[in-house]
């Protein structure tokens, strides 16, 4: 396993469409666990492969006190089961030290498969709910600062690249250097 470049915000690649997977060969079981060691070692609860540079329709997903259930979700679709939204804090891997409420419907359908190419139809609320949806936002080219004030992007890019350039002086390594750019 190996640990995978995670992509930050402003980066152009993570407003790619992800593709859909045609199938589970050995090569994708080894990126699922690669973004699994990955999310573990960034301390965050979801990945999208977009957010690691691979744009295809595949999510890591572990909402466990022991870090120890990751879920998958290959090729999922997600609908809204209520009209019903509320605001929920959330943050990102590909956003770091960035928290913001974004309004989301509560209650949600997943249709997946999972690593082993078996059927996922869940029911589901909460933070899964949320979860999966800002996860598939990213498959969709969506960053959760995207729902925010234009204030809020600016200054959540410009707190991106102050918290890269600290983690860079400090030694972190920072594979996914980002083109610099004037305004999104």
């Amino acid at each position: 396993m190996a640990l995978l470049p995670i992509l930050s915000y402003p980066d152009p690649r993570l407003r790619t469409i992800a593709k859909p997977v045609k199938e589970v060969t050995a090569e994708i079981k080894t990126l699922i666990a690669d973004m699994i060691e990955t999310m573990y070692d960034a301390q965050g609860i979801g990945l999208a492969a977009s957010q690691v540079d691979r744009h295809i329709q595949l999510i890591v997903m572990d909402l466990s006190e022991d870090k120890n259930s990751p879920r998958v979700f290959i090729n999922p679709k997600v609908t809204p089961l209520v009209e019903e939204k509320q605001p929920y804090e959330e943050g990102c891997l590909s956003v770091p030290e960035v928290y913001d409420k974004v309004e989301r419907p509560t209650k949600v359908r997943i249709e997946a498969l999972d690593e082993n190419g078996n059927k996922i139809d869940e029911e589901v609320e909460g933070l899964l709910a949320v979860c999966i949806q800002h996860e598939m936002d990213h498959l969709n080219g969506v960053i959760f600062v995207d729902y925010l004030s234009r204030l809020k992007q600016t200054r959540a890019r410009d707190k991106v690249r102050k918290v890269l350039k600290i983690r860079e002086k400090q030694g972190e390594q920072i594979a996914d250097k980002q083109p610099q750019t004037t305004n999104s």
